[in-house]
């Protein structure tokens, strides 16, 4: 019994190190060198907002709304054509924001979820709604649409 606990304890020790080490930012990868083709296996950085026909969010919703009541707003990613779902390069999940708050999120699957979604909001005033895209490959790409709210 008292090797059992040694053995316990022994993996909860490493357990608890090893979180620690990766949580302070711990890596036994080497540097990264800078990608020869940016544009199929860019660098997990920043979100980009640059065009990019495969990646940019197309946001197609009315230009002007009635304060308070709910409308359509369909985001799919690709404004040069609509970007693909295979299970090596896919979209993550497709989110808008209010400003910066977050006000909906959608995760697809890939090869089975087409990267095209519609949500249906709301708003109290004037607003820049920002659409954003994760793939698998690349940090987020957004687009912004402004949607001016009447009384």
């Amino acid at each position: 019994m008292e090797s059992y606990r040694r053995v316990a304890l022994s993996l909860l020790l490493v357990a608890v190190l090893g979180y620690t080490w990766v949580a302070a930012g711990g890596s036994d990868a080497a540097p990264a060198a800078e990608d020869p083709v940016p544009e199929i296996t860019p660098a997990f950085d920043t979100n980009k907002s640059a065009y990019d026909p495969k990646h940019t969010p197309l946001i197609t919703a009315p230009e002007k709304v009635k304060a308070g009541e709910w409308f359509d707003v369909t985001v799919e990613i690709g404004a040069g054509g609509r970007h693909p779902s295979l299970e090596e390069h896919f979209v993550r999940y497709i989110a808008i924001f209010n400003g910066e708050v977050e006000i909906a999120r959608t995760y697809l699957h890939p090869v089975y979820s087409s990267p095209k979604v519609t949500f249906t909001i709301r708003l109290e005033r004037t607003s820049v709604l920002r659409a954003m895209e994760e793939p698998n490959h690349t940090a987020g790409w957004i687009t912004e649409k402004k949607i001016v709210v009447a009384d």
